[in-house]
C-alpha cells in the first residue's frame, strides 16, 4: 500500500522554476498596476479635498466679512486714510459696540491679505491684537476695492478672492467675487 502511494506521488509533476518565475512576473505586474491606480486615486481625492476646503474657507471668510461690513460704521485704509478705487490688500473696519462681533465696545477689525509663500496669500482677520487666518490659497493680494457713496448708491466694497491650491500645476483658479453694500453709509444729497 505504501509502495503504491509512493509510485503515485512520483508520477505527478509539479511546476518548473521557469513556470513559477513567469507566474510571479505576471503577479508583480498586476499588483504594481493596482498600486499605481490606488496611489493616483488617493492623490486625486486629497487634491479635491484641499481645493474644496480652501473654497469653503473663502466662503466662510466672505460671509463673516459681509456681516461685519453690514454692521460697521465705516472702513478705511490700515493707516486710517480714506480708501480709493484702487485695489488694496488690507482694510480697517470700524465696528460699533452693538455689533455682535464687537462684544459691546467700539472696536476695529483688520482684514488683510498676507504673503504665505511664493505667489500665495492668506486672508487674516485681526481684532484686539488677536490675528486669525480665515482663508488661504489666494493667488493675488489686492482683494479689496472700495467704491464711495454717490447720488445713486451707498458705498460698496468689491471683494475678489482668487483661490488656487496648486497654481504651478495648471489648476484653474476659482474666484469668489462679491460687492458688499455698506448699509450704514448715506447716499450723497444733491
Amino acid at each position: 500500500m505504501a509502495a503504491r502511494l509512493l509510485r503515485r506521488l512520483r508520477g505527478q509533476r509539479g511546476f518548473t522554476l521557469v513556470e513559477l518565475i513567469a507566474v510571479l512576473g505576471i503577479l508583480l505586474t498586476v499588483v504594481t498596476s493596482i498600486t499605481v491606480l490606488f496611489v493616483s486615486g488617493a492623490r486625486a481625492e486629497l487634491d479635491a479635498n484641499t481645493r474644496f476646503e480652501a473654497q469653503q474657507n473663502a466662503r466662510i471668510a466672505l460671509d463673516k466679512l459681509r456681516r461685519e461690513l453690514h454692521c460697521s460704521s465705516g472702513i478705511t485704509n490700515v493707516d486710517d486714510t480714506a480708501l480709493t478705487t484702487t485695489p488694496v490688500a488690507a482694510i480697517k473696519v470700524s465696528l460699533p459696540g452693538h455689533c455682535p462681533s464687537a462684544s459691546g465696545a467700539d472696536t476695529f477689525v483688520l482684514y488683510e491679505a498676507v504673503s504665505a509663500g511664493s505667489g500665495r496669500w492668506t486672508l487674516r482677520r485681526t481684532q484686539g491684537g488677536v490675528a486669525v487666518d480665515v482663508a488661504d490659497h489666494f493667488t493675488n493680494d489686492d482683494v479689496f476695492t472700495y467704491t464711495a457713496q454717490s447720488l445713486e448708491s451707498r458705498a460698496t466694497l468689491h471683494v475678489d478672492l482668487p483661490v488656487n491650491v496648486n497654481p504651478n500645476e495648471g489648476w484653474p483658479t476659482w474666484r469668489l467675487v462679491d460687492d458688499i453694500v455698506l448699509r450704514n453709509t448715506l447716499r450723497e444729497t444733491p
